[in-house]
């Protein structure tokens, strides 16, 4: 589905079914570098079960065009834009890493428009190792490895995919290597920029539920911890032997999690 939010063209998958003004809304946001196609089983589940689903492209990600946006907060505002392009008065925002501290800002920024949060390997700060921030402003493949390596647990290291026949680092590290130059450095300096974790965690009054790996290096679960006592209400799922790429490494636990609190 394209919609055109400032402008430009804005690519949103629908889960497979046609989007329905009438439904209530599930906005799916995307990691650093990614692209909507992390949500490919999470999307079809809500769209098949009652719920119009737009797994977004951001602005200069994928299909969508643009010019990524070079913080946290302009991201945040830009979903607001996003949800009133279709019509829309409230939305649950599902969000992983990167895409999780914008639904956060966004229910901090706009607590009127957002019905309840999904947080997928969030944490109030995502600070990124200096070596990964070089590597990625230079577009070196380096950059792209680090993220794959430090991202996945290891048991992903090992094989271990729920679909036979698929590489989960493989398929991780295709996506961020088709991401346009400068585009994984955009991002992961917008993580690494943003402080407001905390501040904005207290300002949330929606159902919020939060999902991390046992041994995501990227979010640790101390970090989690700290975030989810914060936020009035929230339930945290912890999944075992997992790292920060939850939807590749345990994509049904990921979406049991998703249903149970939203």
């Amino acid at each position: 589905m394209k919609i055109v939010v400032d402008g430009f063209d804005t690519f949103a998958a629908t889960g497979g079914q046609d989007f329905d003004p009438s439904r209530k809304l599930a906005v799916l946001i995307h990691g650093a570098g990614m692209t909507s196609a992390a949500w490919a089983l999470h999307s079809r589940w809500f769209a098949h079960h009652g719920w119009s689903v737009l797994a977004v492209d951001l602005p200069g990600h994928g299909r969508s065009a643009g010019t990524p946006l070079p913080s946290i907060a302009a991201m945040a505002d830009w979903v607001v834009r996003l949800i009133d392009a279709v019509g829309a008065g409230k939305a649950t925002l599902i969000g992983h890493s990167m895409g999780s501290l914008i639904a956060l800002e966004t229910a901090a920024r706009h607590p009127t428009r957002i019905a309840s949060l999904g947080l997928i390997g969030t944490a109030p700060a995502m600070p990124v190792h200096p070596d990964l921030l070089a590597a990625a402003k230079a577009n070196s493949p380096e950059a792209i490895d680090m993220v794959a390596i430090w991202g996945h647990g290891t048991r992903a290291t090992m094989g271990g995919s729920t679909a036979p026949g698929l590489w989960m680092l493989g398929a991780g590290k295709r996506i961020l290597a088709e991401a346009a130059p400068g585009l994984l450095y955009n991002d992961l300096a917008a993580c690494n920029a943003y402080q407001d974790g905390l501040a904005s965690a207290a300002k949330i009054v929606c159902q919020a539920t939060l999902v991390v790996g046992q041994y995501d290096v990227m979010t640790p679960l101390r970090a989690v911890k700290a975030l989810a006592a914060i936020i009035p209400g929230a339930r945290m799922t912890v999944l075992e032997d997992t790292g920060h790429m939850l939807m590749a490494e345990r994509p049904d636990e990921v979406l049991d999690a998703l249903i149970a609190g939203l």
